[in-house]
């Protein structure tokens, strides 16, 4: 940590700041690698749609983490965005999902979102009475990352509103389930 940090932020709340967008920055950084995991490895039906579709998510997603970092330096802090980082910062299983159908991809991609989507939500709740600017940057990321999720669940939701994978709690479980 450097010898400043942003005004009005102590050290200590500057350091916690960084800390949490660390592990921010770690999630993007999984996520935009992820998102090209399943870019490259979708096949069948639908394929070109999905395939299409995630890249806009893929160049979103790296805007973030960028965002991030720059947050961090802003804060005073050295942004981490070595592989090193990631696997330090993890705290989820690496994607399990290989080449495989469109719906299974997505189902397995759903669960992917709902990690994120949760963990950027318990850190905009951490932010609350710390640091209101960082707060805002992953109110504005979670809404994105959401409707990213509705546009993957979009693809999977039958006609009554069910999704294939419906109580699984691994990606090979809701892929393998979505794909029959």
């Amino acid at each position: 940590m450097s010898s400043f940090t942003i005004p009005g932020l102590s050290d200590k709340q500057g350091a916690d700041v960084a800390d949490l967008l660390q592990k921010q920055l770690s999630r993007y950084n999984d996520l935009h690698l992820t998102l090209k995991h399943v870019h490259w490895n979708v096949v069948g039906p639908n394929f070109i749609g999905v395939h299409e579709m995630i890249d806009p998510q893929v160049e979103l997603v790296r805007g973030y983490a960028d965002e991030v970092a720059e947050r961090i330096a802003t804060l005073g802090a050295s942004p981490l965005g070595t592989p090193g980082a990631i696997v330090n910062d993890r705290t989820w299983d690496d994607y399990s999902v290989d080449r495989d159908n469109v719906q299974a991809h997505l189902a397995a991609l759903d669960l992917v979102y709902t990690g994120i989507i949760e963990d950027t939500r318990k850190g905009i709740a951490h932010l609350d009475d710390v640091d209101l600017v960082s707060q805002d940057m992953l109110i504005s990321h979670s809404a994105e990352l959401e409707k990213f999720q509705w546009f993957v669940r979009a693809h999977l939701e039958s006609a009554g509103g069910k999704l294939p994978h419906e109580g699984k709690k691994t990606e090979k479980g809701a892929a393998g389930k979505a794909r029959k």
